[in-house]
């Protein structure tokens, strides 16, 4: 095509810069963008973007900047910055700029109801407008709950979301769609998946979509849903999976069928990222010596980055033997693996883990759970409720009862202070605590305590009866009729009383909540598999072997 006015020409330039960049050609988009006027503030963003595209944030911030300063401050602009900081792990500077977009796109558009969507009210939809696009408000929202959760706090991160202007789900974007479905998949995986998999077969997507399905079905060990998805689309696989994540995937999916030549494979991803981590190791010994600061400040970087890969390949090559529950071989792997990762925190709590399985090592796991919950009292609910339960039963078992009682009454104040915030928020790190410790006394044979303890687990049971929670009290209760028919226990008759309402209450909270989980929405038929059906079937259960 031939433009004989040098305004079009350039747009023409400029047009055609960006179908190489969206087709990743940036050779080809950079000679194009050489092309444009040097002075135009368009041909700046271009060098931006390129830049931001080859992993060079600081340029690209740069470009950004210089346009910013010729044309004034926009809000698509002042976006990308925020996106640069975001790339360059620089949060609180990242944060600043999406403030500054969000405080002005509230106070020049009270139209869009920012903030609207958390007040648990219905609202209306603004719709995907011009003047939405204009704020650049969904984009801001979406890169602030992005630094929350890489920051780990999750429940701002979802705040975030929240917050956004309120559209129908038919109106929400790939990105936002894409962030919903990360940020609740520990509350409902099944939509979370839901929302994935119609992203990918609705294709603009974000690059990040795929990896994040097929690792968050290894996560939940749908190990054959992740082999069709890989199956079906191997065309994504080139363009979306760096070869080191297909290696690892492939090996995690064949931990189900071939677990021998799983652990193979990942003992060779495994020897790579040591070896990295040792090259790592010099360079910033090297840094030190020669007392550059930066040099030393980007190899701790370029260190952690190497080491969160590696951490993975190491889980998943222990949860081979610790499903064998051979924990013996499970610590071997970890001790292995103590020059790089001892500071990890992810490494310590599994450490902590495969020595509290491990009849008479609860102080060895004191050792490891202690620092960390100790680190975090202050916010002491953001702890996973296991690793707190864990740690209580280790004292118990250590006899510094005193020391298990302050823990539980600690997590029961933030409980309190929690729900004088937020009543309708739930809580379940005290129902888990004494769940655990519940079962560990059922465990060891002292049913009456140990059963009394579930049942306090599960009150108030509208709150606390849910698949998870009743899994494992009726598990104490199956091991308790199983003692009561061999004749080993003599249940007395208050506790059987107890007994009985707590199965009342369940069969009366649990008719809509299912017994299992299915891999994908509509597996499970809730009508046949629900609490309370089991409730009443246990309560007959225990009724004849009393001989009522």
């Amino acid at each position: 095509m031939r433009v004989d006015n040098d305004k079009y020409g350039n747009r023409l330039l400029q047009l055609q810069a960006a179908i190489k960049y969206e087709q990743d050609e940036l050779a080809a988009c950079q000679t194009l963008v050489d092309q444009c006027l040097s002075d135009d503030p368009d041909t700046i963003v271009n060098f931006g973007c390129i830049a931001y595209k080859e992993g060079d944030f600081e340029r690209a911030k740069g470009h950004f900047s210089n346009a910013m300063a010729s044309v004034g401050w926009q809000a698509d602009l002042t976006y990308n910055i925020a996106l640069c900081c975001f790339g360059a792990k620089q949060y609180g500077e990242c944060l600043k700029h999406v403030a500054e977009i969000i405080e002005r796109g509230v106070r020049e558009h009270p139209e869009l109801s920012v903030g609207s969507n958390a007040d648990g009210v219905d609202v209306h939809s603004v719709g995907n407008t011009q003047v939405l696009r204009d704020t650049s408000l969904i984009e801001a929202f979406n890169l602030k709950a992005a630094v929350e959760y890489n920051l780990e706090n999750y429940d701002a991160a979802r705040e975030s979301l929240a917050d956004m202007p309120p559209r129908v789900e038919e109106e929400v974007d790939p990105v936002s769609l894409h962030n919903l479905a990360l940020m609740y998949m520990e509350d409902d995986p099944q939509a979370g998946f839901r929302k994935l998999n119609f992203l990918l077969q609705n294709p603009p997507f974000p690059p990040e979509t795929f990896a994040n399905l097929l690792l968050l079905y290894a996560k939940h060990e749908y190990f054959d849903l992740a082999a069709d998805v890989l199956a079906e689309n191997m065309h994504l696989t080139q363009k979306y999976l760096q070869p080191e994540l297909y290696d690892f995937l492939d090996a995690v999916i064949m931990t189900q069928t071939s677990p021998e030549e799983a652990y193979k494979k990942l003992d060779m991803l495994a020897s790579g990222h040591v070896d990295l981590l040792r090259k790592h190791t010099k360079a910033i010994q090297d840094a030190r010596l020669g007392r550059s600061d930066s040099a030393m400040k980007e190899g701790l970087k370029v260190y952690d980055e190497a080491l969160d890969r590696f951490i993975p390949v190491l889980m998943w090559m222990s949860k081979i033997y610790w499903d064998r529950q051979n924990y013996e071989q499970v610590e071997k792997i970890f001790k292995t693996s103590m020059e790089f990762c001892q500071q990890h925190d992810t490494w310590r709590l599994n450490v902590a883990h495969t020595f509290f399985l491990q009849e008479g090592k609860y102080r060895q796991a004191i050792h490891y759970y202690e620092p960390f919950v100790k680190k975090r009292m202050e916010n002491i609910l953001d702890v996973t409720a296991i690793v707190l339960a864990n740690l209580c039963v280790a004292y118990i078992m250590t006899t510094a009862n005193d020391q298990a009682e302050e823990l539980m009454q600690a997590i029961e104040a933030a409980e309190k202070e929690a729900l004088v915030v937020n009543p309708d928020k739930q809580m379940f790190h005290s129902c888990i605590i004494n769940l655990v410790i519940g079962t560990l006394y059922c465990a060891k044979g002292n049913y009456e305590f140990g059963i009394s303890r579930v049942i306090k687990s599960l009150e108030p049971f509208e709150r606390k009866l849910g698949t998870d929670t009743w899994y494992y009290a009726k598990r104490c209760l199956l091991g308790l009729v199983e003692t009561l028919v061999k004749n080993m226990l003599t249940l007395q008759d208050s506790i059987f009383q107890d007994i009985m309402v707590f199965l009342e209450a369940a069969d009366e909270h649990g008719r809509d909540i299912p017994t299992v989980i299915g891999q994908t929405e509509g597996d499970v038929d809730v009508e046949e598999s629900n609490v309370s059906r089991e409730a009443r079937l246990l309560r007959a259960l225990l009724l004849k072997v009393q001989g009522m």
